[in-house]
């Protein structure tokens, strides 16, 4: 088994997840991540934890989406209990083909996702972490060979994550005193949003790996302004190129999308938390470098912004503030590298992709 492998798992199962001999571990992987799996299950059975591990099917999947009726979605209750009974969650993604989906409905998937909302609810509250396995169908999104994706996930997830905490815990601090941040990026970019008393997180690889983001959430109606998102963002296995969000009072007022955008007007439309941010992130992994058609990395990526429409995390919201409920989470991204700003209360506080912690930063002015 590749060295990596192994070096990944201990990352998911020691830095991630934390994993102690009395826990109950559920691992979800597709057959595409056997590898890995196994190698989690190893580690697993090292510490002495009770797990399981479930191998999925996105052909099976897409089947069972597609014969279901979508007034017969119901929360899987036997799901749930087991949900409630788990105290670690470990999922793994890789795919043959990032696609497989794309002829399921949007209403299909509207449906489904208003009947899991519980499910989610319950996963939230465990100990959870989201990863990839580089598998051939990734890669091919992302125009690499399967050997020089492998390397690309490899770099970004096996890394000392105590190093890239200290470098993020630099933008921690000014946003956790911030009152307003100001996004601008060309003539295609402003808005502004309140994060006072939302606290900031530092993603360091706890739920997500790899990480490389400090993230908090908007004050639900604070959001005023436009947004062009000018990376592509998968949705229901669909590409939306461009899409525009225009908020006003913190709700999306209009929206557009060069492609599929009655995609993305069904996501809009799932309930009325999707019309808000749930999220304002800031991308800080430089060892993710080039778009790869994959939030879990693309959202990390160095000189990039992005925002979530829908939900947004308990965590990420401070104790006397609105938290925006919603079924979804979209987070879309906007390219920082080239004239455009972060202000936070009226000071510039990243310029072209370069912090004002950095080397470089008063280069840019």
């Amino acid at each position: 088994m590749d060295e990596r492998l192994q070096e990944h798992a201990e990352i998911i199962v020691d830095h991630c997840t934390r994993v102690e001999p009395d826990d109950n571990v559920l691992v979800q992987a597709p057959t595409e991540a056997e590898d890995l799996g196994v190698a989690v299950m190893e580690k697993l059975g090292d510490i002495g934890a009770t797990a399981t591990l479930n191998l999925g099917s996105s052909r099976a999947s897409r089947a069972y989406q597609l014969a279901m009726d979508d007034d017969d979605w119901e929360t899987p209750e036997h799901v749930l209990a087991m949900a409630k009974e788990t105290d670690v969650s470990i999922s793994i993604r890789a795919d043959s083909n990032t696609f497989e989906s794309s002829d399921v409905p949007p209403s299909t998937n509207q449906a489904r996702q208003k009947e899991m909302r519980p499910l989610m609810d319950e996963m939230m509250d465990k100990r959870w972490l989201l990863t990839q396995y580089p598998a051939p169908g990734n890669a091919q999104d992302a125009e690499m060979s399967t050997e020089a994706y492998a390397d690309f996930v490899f770099n970004a997830v096996n890394k000392d994550w105590d190093e890239q905490e200290a470098f993020q815990a630099n933008m921690v601090e000014i946003l956790d005193d911030a009152d307003e941040v100001r996004i601008v990026s060309g003539d295609t970019t402003d808005v502004t949003m309140s994060v006072s008393g939302n606290p900031t997180k530092n993603d360091w690889a706890e739920h997500n790996l790899p990480g490389g983001e400090v993230f908090t959430a908007p004050q639900p109606e604070s959001v005023e302004g436009e947004v062009l998102f000018d990376m592509p963002v998968m949705v229901q296995s669909r590409e939306i190129t461009n899409v525009r969000l225009v908020f006003e009072d913190g709700e999306v007022v209009e929206h557009s999308a060069d492609k599929n955008e009655e995609v993305l007007t069904s996501v809009l439309e799932t309930d009325e938390g999707a019309k808000r941010l749930g999220e304002l992130g800031i991308g800080m992994n430089r060892d993710i470098d080039q778009f790869t058609y994959n939030m879990l990395f693309d959202e990390k990526m160095g000189d990039t912004v992005h925002m979530a429409i829908g939900r947004a995390y308990d965590d990420t919201v401070g104790e006397d503030n609105e938290v925006n409920q919603s079924a979804v989470h979209q987070d879309m991204i906007v390219d920082m590298s080239e004239d455009s700003r972060i202000e936070v209360d009226g000071e510039v506080v990243q310029r072209n992709g370069t912090f004002k912690f950095e080397d470089g930063f008063e280069d840019e002015a």
